[in-house]
């Protein structure tokens, strides 16, 4: 079973895939899916891969009398040297079970140089890692990378103490302190309060979904902390926007807000990844604030898409 999964994993880290699909049916038959390039794709069935899905069990410490409950577990297994963290979380469905298999240090080996083709966007990246204080918000639809950025920004943090909330721990990261927050354990308040003690320099909220977490985030940079999280929206304007709908004074926010961006995955002739990004820096989010619409020259997230539609990259 263990050379199976081995099989599966190498698979998966080929094509940067954090996610592996099981979906194991009453008669003990295994379907597993990928999502590669935005596109579910089904792997070669094994005969034993029936076994592989009670094996994934074990290892995750589930309980495997329980097959119809859900179920969350981790563990760690080696593929060619390379360590890798690993969540399998399954629950019951209609006549089958669904499990997750979650590559959980899948940004392994990414730079910020390979997050997009455009240097402007790459300038401005790279200097969120000196920042002192104030609020980074990366947004994009789900799927479009905003996880993998956000990660491989503080990779590129030197000699400063790097505390996450997440709901849950998406990257298992050793030089991070990361706490994981739930409705029924610690939340976000609370979590802020705990790592508050600590003393941190950098705060990354994994996603902010609701008003709690959003005034959490603003109210963690008015303290004189760098705040970097992630936003579901379709443009820069359009996270700024969802952040005061969840309830964030605007004078509080402009206040605090450093950089916007949003982004989409694109892929290269070569078939490698890479980001489309419009980004408003401290002068564009100024001037938003102030005139209420976007400085002259602006390019948007469609104007970019376009255009990278017509240098030859294919979007995700």
């Amino acid at each position: 079973m263990n050379e199976r999964l081995l099989e599966i994993l190498r698979i998966a880290l080929a094509y940067r895939v954090s996610d592996i699909h099981f979906s194991l049916s009453e008669n003990g038959s295994t379907l597993i899916e990928m999502r590669v390039d935005g596109k579910i794709r089904q792997l070669k069935s094994g005969e034993k891969d029936g076994r592989l899905f009670h094996y994934l069990m074990y290892r995750a410490n589930l309980d495997v009398s329980s097959v119809f409950e859900p179920q969350t577990g981790s563990f760690e297994i080696t593929v060619d040297g390379v360590r890798l963290s690993l969540r399998f979380a399954i629950m019951s469905a209609w006549k089958r079970t669904s499990g997750v298999l979650r590559i959980l240090n899948s940004t392994h080996g990414i730079t910020i140089d390979s997050l997009s083709r455009d240097e402007a966007v790459l300038r401005w990246m790279k200097r969120i890692p000196e920042m002192k204080n104030g609020l980074i918000i990366f947004s994009g639809p789900t799927g479009s990378g905003k996880t993998t950025a956000l990660y491989t920004i503080l990779d590129a943090v030197k000699e400063r103490k790097i505390f996450t909330l997440e709901d849950p721990v998406e990257v298992i990261h050793e030089n991070y302190v990361q706490l994981q927050v739930n409705e029924k354990q610690m939340g976000y308040a609370e979590g802020i309060r705990q790592l508050m003690r600590h003393d941190p320099d950098i705060i990354m909220i994994g996603e902010i979904r609701d008003s709690l977490a959003a005034n959490m985030a603003v109210r963690s940079a008015l303290t004189g902390h760098l705040v970097v999280t992630s936003l579901h929206s379709f443009s820069c304007i359009g996270a700024i926007g969802r952040m005061i709908e969840l309830g964030v004074e605007k004078a509080a926010l402009r206040s605090v807000l450093r950089g916007v961006s949003n982004q989409r995955l694109f892929r290269d002739e070569e078939g490698k990844r890479t980001g489309v990004y419009e980004c408003l820096d401290e002068n564009g989010i100024a001037y938003w604030f102030e005139k209420q619409c976007l400085p002259e020259g602006f390019k948007d997230i469609e104007t970019k898409m376009a255009a990278a539609a017509s240098g030859g990259l294919a979007p995700l």
